[in-house]
């Protein structure tokens, strides 16, 4: 096994910055507050972090870095793509943790808090793992080998690893891929798991997915019954990451995205929203447009703050300037807190805003009207709620897979398709 990494090198925000600014130099943090800005607001309300993920180019922008780098701002650091494992292990047994340090050392000088993501996902895998002709013994072999260096690694420097990425299909039931041809699902997952944790027994394990955010979809009733099938299986499963890639005004009711958090929640673990952002389908925004993004920013926080075992959120990149919405979506944009020239947004305004009233207000779980737990019978809404309020949030959630499906996001057939209220 060889493994190439830097990882003791000291990695300060003022050694990064004096690497990257002249001699003399320093730099403006425009629109900050490092007292109170929005992890240390996250935190006065009862909640663990606010933070962003990044990755390494933007490492070398000294104004974004030195954004990134106020711990009263962003509390929590992931790496966007450094870890995952065409960059760590890109051919078989020879492993490269260079990138991941960079940004691992620069959380933990900053004293922010690192996610980890990610181990097992469909997409950006090295070339042998899709040439190689696997059998069940030698795959699981390998997936042991790989997660025991990474997580070996990094052992008691995450909060939480992402283990599991996107494997739940779109179209119903686990990902067409390597690890479920070979294994199944039902034993890669497991494995997977109890793997991570026999490397680094302290840190949180999650299965962290797109549009498993919708009430009553069958993607989010598919990402449910992964975290039965887990915990039927025994393994260790400490989390949900609902990433949270959203449309303006596509986004559900804050009712609606309380409701599902608490389904999760309800099987026994917690959740957190791991890769925040809220695009545009055409630029530029309008004023209108802006407003209406905050609004949409509002429900996810304001989801998150009502329930007790939501831990934080991470947006996928604060600025613009390095989202990686424009060159993944042609035409759309605009998806972050802050505008390429590192200016807050009326969303960041909204953000801000709605943790800093929730100081002090952490609470157990509110019940709310139309939302049942998993496993509740109907009969349980409350009686004053008809009929009609208590579906309002799934009907919704109807009428934005439709709108989804009509900008090309989705394979709904019609706009109640795979929504059962």
């Amino acid at each position: 096994m060889h493994v190439s990494s830097p990882f003791n090198a000291a990695l300060t925000l003022p050694a990064v910055l004096s690497l990257l600014l002249p001699f003399g130099a320093s730099v403006a943090l425009p629109h900050l507050d490092a007292k109170m800005g929005l992890h240390a607001l996250a935190v006065q309300a009862g909640k663990k972090y606010f933070g962003s993920a990044v990755d390494n180019g933007e490492m070398n922008d000294k104004a974004y870095i030195s954004m990134l780098g106020d711990v009263g701002q962003f509390g929590q650091i992931t790496p966007g793509n450094t870890l995952k494992w065409q960059f760590t292990e890109p051919t078989q047994g020879h492993y490269d943790f260079t990138g991941g340090d960079i940004i691992a050392n620069f959380a933990k000088a900053n004293r922010q808090i690192l996610r980890c993501h990610n181990l097992i996902w469909y997409q950006q895998l090295p070339g042998f793992v899709h040439s190689t002709s696997w059998t069940k013994e030698t795959l699981t072999a390998l997936i042991k080998a790989h997660i025991a260096a990474e997580v070996g690694h990094y052992r008691g420097l995450c909060y939480a690893w992402d283990v599991l990425n996107e494997v739940v299909s779109d179209s119903g039931g686990y990902r067409d891929d390597v690890f479920g041809r070979v294994l199944g699902a039902d034993v890669y997952i497991p494995l997977a798991l109890r793997a991570a944790a026999a490397n680094d027994p302290n840190a949180k394990l999650y299965y962290n997915d797109y549009g498993i955010e919708g009430l009553g979809t069958r993607k989010n009733a598919d990402a449910l019954a992964l975290v039965r099938m887990v915990r039927a299986a025994g393994a260790p499963l400490h989390g949900v990451g609902l990433q949270g890639h959203f449309l303006v005004g596509d986004v559900p009711g804050q009712a609606a995205l309380e409701g599902v958090l608490r389904g999760f929640v309800a099987l026994g673990v917690e959740v957190a929203f791991t890769e925040l952002d809220v695009r545009f389908v055409q630029m530029p925004p309008s004023p209108g447009g802006l407003q209406q993004q905050a609004k949409d920013y509002g429900s996810v926080v304001g989801a998150c703050l009502a329930v007790e075992r939501c831990v934080g959120w991470t947006v996928w990149g604060f600025s613009d300037k390095h989202s990686w919405v424009p060159s993944t979506f042609p035409g759309m944009g605009a998806a972050t807190l802050f505008t390429a020239d590192l200016q807050p947004k009326p969303a960041y305004d909204t953000v801000k805003r709605l943790l800093a009233a929730a100081k002090g207000r952490a609470k157990p779980p509110k019940r709310h009207q139309g939302v049942r737990r998993v496993g509740e019978a109907a009969t349980t809404t409350t009686t004053t709620t008809t009929r009609r309020e208590a579906q309002q949030p799934c009907r919704e959630e109807q009428q934005r897979q439709w709108r989804r499906h009509q900008h090309g996001h989705g394979e709904r057939e019609g706009p109640n398709a795979g929504v059962d209220c």
